[in-house]
């Protein structure tokens, strides 16, 4: 039998749904998979269920619909400034994991460099070489995640197609500021690069700090995509809705290629995440001070058990060392130790890395409520301390 496509052939399942798996065996506390928890708001979810009765039922154009693709130009000029034309620089995905998909796929040809920055999303490793891609890696360092600026400027060549740059990041919920992404801009210009921005969790940071992205810095409007989330900005992460903004002339080949991809989302769908895109700032600053209110108490908690807690400016992660509690192995089998006997499951941050890695840190998502937050402190209170 000839053999099945050799990259993905050769992949493990996502440490994600491992976890996740992990988890439902032992009873244990999910605070592995990033899906959260009594966030979802009632108004964008009567919205599905009104559109869903109402209709229509038949495909949408592969764009989206007008009312989403507004609202997300809307939301552009509203949160950033930026002034998006909805029909020629919008377009609307089955999650911004497809979105990511389509703009790798799309944008890079054989043998371009991109630059990706470690610790990183699992998926973007094997859609860059999946379409031809050379990965450049540059790796940020725990416990502070200070971007390494001569390294990122090795990384870059003439060869270099784009950087995929996500602000704030998951693992390490580091929120770029606006001297590194000066800086990042000035490298793009100076190579004429393009860079794919995840920013899924852009209306989740805390202490006062803004998601600024960087196609908002001076030359860079025709130089960046911009990808959000339904799933993160409305807790409904198995909707999976994703839009991408654009430049048109880098739209039109992201759009080509999401035709052969997905083609279209649910219309009832798209017609709530509109809905709630409209939604007044109490609803964006709630959601990011409630996140706010979970993280404290989760990174409280967990000292309380004797972890290190790294800060967390921004996402729904937060990651900590695992030596001060005596653990001298990887932060694999602390994971698995952790999910099969204290019965709370976290992902171990060496799973974000392409090679070595740092082996002591583990990462806990905090969307959870209060009582799930509790529930996995005190199973591990009670595991470490006997």
């Amino acid at each position: 039998m000839k053999p099945a496509n050799a990259l993905f052939s050769s992949l493990g399942t996502t440490i994600f749904e491992t976890m996740s798996r992990l988890a439902q065996q032992h009873g244990a506390v999910n605070l592995g998979q990033g899906f959260p928890e009594d966030l979802e708001p009632a108004a964008v979810i009567a919205a599905a269920a009104a559109a869903v009765q109402a209709g229509p039922h038949q495909y949408p154009s592969m764009m989206g619909t007008p009312a989403l693709r507004q609202a997300v130009a809307a939301a552009n000029r509203r949160f950033y400034g930026l002034d998006v034309d909805w029909q020629t620089e919008v377009m609307v995905t089955s999650g911004a994991t497809e979105a990511l998909a389509d703009c790798l796929f799309g944008l890079i040809e054989p043998g371009d460099e991109v630059v990706l920055i470690e610790p990183l999303y699992d998926s973007y490793l094997p859609i860059v070489k999946r379409a031809g891609g050379i990965p450049k890696l540059v790796r940020l360092s725990p416990p502070h995640w200070d971007l390494p600026r001569a390294a990122l400027a090795a990384a870059f060549s003439d060869r270099t197609k784009l950087i995929l740059l996500n602000s704030p990041m998951n693992p390490c919920a580091k929120v770029f500021d606006e001297d590194e992404l000066a800086f990042v801009a000035g490298l793009l210009e100076k190579h004429d690069a393009y860079a794919v921005c995840d920013e899924v969790y852009e209306h989740l940071t805390f202490d006062d700090r803004r998601h600024v992205p960087l196609m908002t810095l001076p030359g860079m409007r025709e130089r960046c995509v911009r990808i959000g989330s339904a799933g993160k900005t409305f807790s409904v992460t198995s909707w999976k809705v994703g839009y991408v903004t654009a430049p048109a002339h880098l739209m039109q080949a992201i759009a080509k290629t999401h035709q052969f991809i997905t083609f279209t989302t649910p219309t009832a769908l798209q017609t709530a995440v509109a809905a709630g895109l409209g939604f007044g700032d109490d609803y964006f600053d709630g959601l990011a001070a409630d996140m706010q209110a979970r993280r404290d108490r989760l990174a409280e908690g967990l000292r309380s058990v004797g972890f290190d807690v790294l800060a967390a400016p921004g996402t729904y992660f937060i990651t900590t060392d695992v030596r001060p509690l005596g653990w001298t192995g990887g932060d694999a089998d602390f994971c698995l130790r952790l999910t099969t006997e204290a019965g709370v499951a976290a992902v171990p941050v060496s799973a974000f890395y392409a090679g070595d890695a740092p082996s002591h840190y583990v990462r806990f998502c905090f969307a959870k409520n209060d009582a799930a937050l509790d529930e996995a402190v005190s199973r591990m209170r009670r595991f470490f301390r006997g």
